[in-house]
């Protein structure tokens, strides 16, 4: 779709020169962002227009990644080898726009917007450590979720996708020596000195495999005595190819590897996924599939969130609050157990709803738990919200702005805490959202006292949510009769082979989903999480981007972290709230 009209003349009042393609329905962008194209000479001047020229400007770089379109079938025929695209967001407007910019194999340079948005920092650097495209005066393009050794560019259609494509694996002697010295800190390629005339400052390694980093996550800090003067986040160590896996699935199999991105998230992962698919095949959700997928979330929410409340009070030193926490995770767990069978990974979301249908006496357990959990969060207010020692550790620290955590692309209950009130389900309803009563929980300070204060709250509106879905759960069908996406009743297969052919294909092949291009996200429990998934007319995805919230979280972590003591960078990372999955996909 083309952008509309009104930002197109706004952009072209300030800078008559810029040349903008929209782009076009035969490109069958599904989505209700504001596209076009822009050749790569003029891409610095619309960013400059579009962050600082404005009067309402493009305040975050909500999203930065690539497409290799060497394989793509339908695409149109303005674009080349490569696509770059921004994904960029202006708060003042409630508005999105999507630029992209085309390049040609032989001459992948494009200029780096960094001066314009800082957090396009790690989303450049992805993008050339995925597909090779180089980003001219980038302050460090480096790998970052690939060794420094590897070889190639993985997300390029000619990089092997299994294991089976490449050579076996050895580890000779020599290299293990050449992985060990890639492995060692050298300050001064970050820019950063050992010593000044007054101080030699030391180099500390927090993690990869330490308790407070919650995860495979490595920090080199740069101390000054107890003094936190700059520190270096290390990502990637658990990178998985999500996005590459997504290139091999078929449409319905993919659904399990999203549950394991924010894997505390359990179906809040599904959401973003079947939704994209749902909108590129033209998918109405019934009614009763958009509650319960509804209450299911939000119950995940409350899972996710008292894992944070638990730790974070553990990493700043009480430890009895996360046992008692725990017992309530369990209670809920047998809910979702009952509901779908299993408990953290329940894959449980289909295209075109649920896999099956709420079991009988699933009302009275929901009102059981709706009923006993508010009681608990009251104990653990005085327990752990009320304590003087998580006051004074927590209160004042790790403290930015509603500005730096825009302009560094944070969202979710981080935002929120800086006493920004904005929430995807609230700002841009999906799944149904509209029609349920809850308010947003705010901050002042944004330090880590009201990031946990913010999701305690939240966890009182998600059950407000989930007592809303169980006093108003309509009647019908919990998934969609779509053929292409859903399998005709398995009962009747061995008797009809009408319903066992398409139940033959369907499972074996997966379903064809037209061609397009498709951008949807939720309000995870971490921030916005959002899969943009392109479509080639195809039983699998050409190209399943996953925008998590923990990736630029951990990107501020050198602005938040100057002048603290190693203890307060403790209770910072603790308040963040990130999974590394969910990082490093």
């Amino acid at each position: 779709m083309s952008a509309p009209v009104p930002v197109i003349d706004e952009i072209l009042t300030l800078s008559p020169s810029l040349k903008l393609l929209p782009v076009t329905a035969a490109e069958n962008i599904v989505d209700d962002i504001s596209s076009f194209w822009v050749d790569r000479k003029q891409l610095s001047t619309l960013m400059q227009v579009l962050r600082f020229d404005l009067p309402q400007p493009f305040d975050m770089c909500f999203d930065l990644t690539a497409i290799d379109e060497s394989e793509r079938r339908f695409k149109a025929g303005h674009v080349g080898d490569f696509t770059v695209s921004y994904h960029l967001r202006s708060y003042e407007r409630n508005l999105d726009v999507r630029i992209k910019v085309s390049l040609c194999a032989s001459d992948k340079n494009i200029a780096s917007v960094c001066r314009y948005w800082p957090n396009a920092n790690w989303y450049e650097r992805e993008v050339w450590d995925m597909f090779g495209i180089v980003f001219e005066g980038h302050p460090h393009l480096s790998r970052i979720l690939m060794p420094d050794t590897w070889q190639g560019h993985p997300l390029l259609k000619t990089h092997p996708a299994r294991a089976t494509e490449m050579d076996s694996f050895t580890l000779p002697p020599y290299q293990q020596d050449i992985e060990q010295q890639a492995l060692q800190f050298n300050p001064e390629a970050w820019g950063m000195k050992r010593r000044d005339k007054d101080n030699d400052f030391m180099f500390l390694n927090l993690g990869p495999n330490h308790p407070s980093v919650h995860g495979a996550f490595r920090i080199v800090l740069q101390m000054d005595g107890e003094e936190i003067v700059d520190c270096v986040p290390d990502i990637g160590y658990h990178h998985r190819g999500a996005e590459k896996m997504g290139e091999r699935q078929s449409w319905h199999s993919y659904i399990p590897y999203t549950d394991r991105i924010d894997y505390l998230g359990g179906v809040m992962n599904n959401f973003p996924y079947v939704m994209a698919v749902e909108k590129l095949a033209g998918i109405q959700v019934p009614d009763r599939a958009k509650v319960i997928r509804i209450m299911t979330a939000e119950m995940f929410r409350i899972l996710s969130h008292l894992l944070f409340y638990g730790t974070f009070v553990q990493d700043v030193g009480a430890l009895s609050p996360i046992f008692y926490m725990f017992v309530d995770r369990e209670k809920l767990f047998g809910i979702v157990e009952a509901f779908t069978g299993a408990r953290m990974h329940p894959s449980w979301f289909r295209i075109g709803g649920v896999a099956h249908d709420l079991p009988k006496g699933w009302d009275t357990l929901v009102r059981d738990y709706v009923n006993y959990l508010p009681k608990r969060l009251d104990q653990y207010e005085k327990m752990v919200m009320q304590n003087s020692l998580l006051k004074r550790r927590s209160v004042d620290v790790g403290a930015y702005s509603t500005e730096e955590a825009i302009e560094w692309g944070i969202t979710g209950p981080g935002l929120r805490a800086t006493g920004f009130s904005w929430d995807m389900r609230k700002q841009r309803p999906y799944g149904g959202y509209d029609q349920f009563d809850f308010e947003v929980p705010l901050g002042h300070k944004g330090d880590c006292y009201d990031r946990c204060r913010v999701r305690v709250e939240e966890m009182r509106q998600s059950i407000r949510i989930i007592e809303q879905c169980l006093n108003n759960m309509p009647e019908g069908p919990y998934k969609a009769e779509h053929p292409q996406t859903t399998p005709p009743d398995k009962s009747r297969t061995m008797t009809d082979i009408d319903t066992l052919i398409p139940h033959f294909v369907n499972v074996s092949w997966g379903p064809v989903i037209p061609a397009g291009e498709v951008s949807t996200f939720v309000e995870a429990t971490k921030g916005i999480m959002g899969y943009h998934l392109i479509s080639d007319g195809n039983t699998m995805s050409y190209r399943t981007r996953i925008r998590t919230p923990s990736f630029p979280h951990l990107q501020m972590l050198p602005v938040i972290s100057q002048g603290q003591m190693v203890a307060d960078l403790i209770a910072t990372l603790g308040s963040i709230d990130y999974v590394m999955a969910d990082v490093d996909r």
